[in-house]
């Protein structure tokens, strides 16, 4: 029996991590000991009452029947209380707010509540792959938007403004960045919703690294006039090292969110009882949390920046989030020639800038999400390695170019 496949997933191959971490796991299933710096999913802990609160509620006898699609009340309330200390924005927890299973759950639905065929889609280039499969799926013209180290990664508004925007609907926007950390400051953000609302395109503004390495969490709801215009993701996984625990929300205008409600509804479940009370717990930390958390990731990014002047790369300090980007050094033809280099040569997986995105092809992201202890290992191997070593002739050769 021959069944085809449904021409949305034409355009749409599997999600590259995917591939990639089979590929991790077969060559050290023949003794490789592979260190994988690719994926930013946390590996440290939630804090002990995120956890306890799982455990007390999974204990009792009611927590395991269906939920509210719309999340138990007291997590929505949670949510709002967090938003209003952590961004200074008022949310009503009855209608502007929806938990999702995490946020890319949230991407889909808003896709599919709002795309279809004749729709276009602004996507940044580079951006979260995500993105690009979701518009995809849903039928959607994709028109890429550029970022690139010369533009301070940020879009150039005023161009895509002289632009023809017929038929744009949608933009999706992601600060902090992923995947080079950059930042945006309200000045953009306000610059960005005037466009939104003069040009009438629906912003949704994923969110998930506001309290990474970051001392300004910013929301895109906060500024003035972003509730007519705006969507937010927000996510548990990055903040609150919860990544498989799959808590994420959606938030802004109370009618937009009832008709993704719609969508969701007919698509899964609500979140399982002692996970939401637990999310509750989660969001009750204070800044401590956050000042523990970030001293960890601040000490891993001093040792993946000695990792990467090793390789010859220069990582811009200022960049925030679980990650370090940075351009390729010569010799080089892409970020992929180094991966692939530096998987095989010193056992060490980078990610490659060029998955995000054409304009990530001559750069390299690296994870913060393992021990300092294996980050360190991690930069030893490289440092022993052939890719240094070539590095090493290849900077004097270019020194001896110059002097001449």
């Amino acid at each position: 029996m021959n069944v085809s496949t449904a021409q949305r997933l034409a355009n749409t191959g599997e999600y590259y991590f995917s591939q990639k971490l089979r590929e991790i796991a077969a060559l050290n299933q023949a003794g490789a000991d592979i260190i994988s710096l690719g994926i930013g999913s946390p590996d440290l802990p939630p804090h002990p009452t995120v956890t306890a609160a799982l455990t007390t509620s999974a204990a009792l006898p009611s927590a395991h029947g269906y939920q509210s699609y719309q999340g138990i009340p007291a997590l929505r309330a949670a949510i709002a209380e967090w938003y209003g200390r952590a961004y200074g924005v008022t949310l009503d927890p009855a209608t502007e707010i929806l938990p999702l299973l995490g946020s890319k759950e949230g991407l889909m639905h808003i896709g599919m509540t709002f795309l279809e065929a004749g729709d276009t889609v602004l996507i940044p280039n580079p951006g979260y792959p995500t993105y690009r499969a979701v518009a995809e799926i849903c039928g959607a013209t994709i028109r890429e938007y550029n970022l690139t180290e010369a533009g301070g990664w940020l879009p150039d508004l005023e161009a895509l403004a002289e632009s023809d925007l017929q038929g744009v609907k949608m933009m999706l926007v992601n600060y902090p960045h992923m995947p080079t950390g950059t930042r945006a400051d309200v000045a953009f953000l306000t610059r960005l919703v005037a466009f939104a609302q003069e040009h009438q395109i629906m912003l949704v503004h994923d969110n998930p690294y506001s309290f990474i390495l970051n001392d300004n969490p910013t929301s895109l709801l906060s500024v003035p006039g972003a509730r007519e215009v705006a969507l937010e993701l927000n996510s548990l996984s990055k903040s609150h090292n919860m990544a498989g625990w799959r808590v994420g929300l959606l938030a802004g205008r109370a009618d937009w969110l009832k008709e993704v409600l719609r969508f969701k509804s007919n698509m899964d479940s609500g979140m399982f009882l002692p996970v939401q009370q637990a999310a509750v717990a989660a969001l009750a930390l204070g800044p401590e949390w956050f000042s523990e958390l970030n001293a960890t990731y601040q000490a891993r990014r001093a040792v993946v920046f000695e990792l990467l002047h090793a390789l010859g790369c220069q990582p811009d300090p200022s960049q925030t989030g679980l990650f370090v980007w940075a351009a390729v050094p010569a010799g080089y033809s892409d970020g992929y020639a180094l991966s692939d280099e530096l998987l095989h040569e010193a056992r060490v997986f980078i990610t490659p800038g060029g998955i995000f995105g054409s304009n990530g092809n001559g750069y390299i992201r690296v994870s913060l999400c393992q021990p300092e202890a294996l980050l360190r290992k991690a930069t030893e191997r490289i440092m022993a390695s052939s890719v240094k070593a070539r590095h090493a002739e290849q900077r004097e050769a270019s020194r001896v170019l110059t002097q001449e």
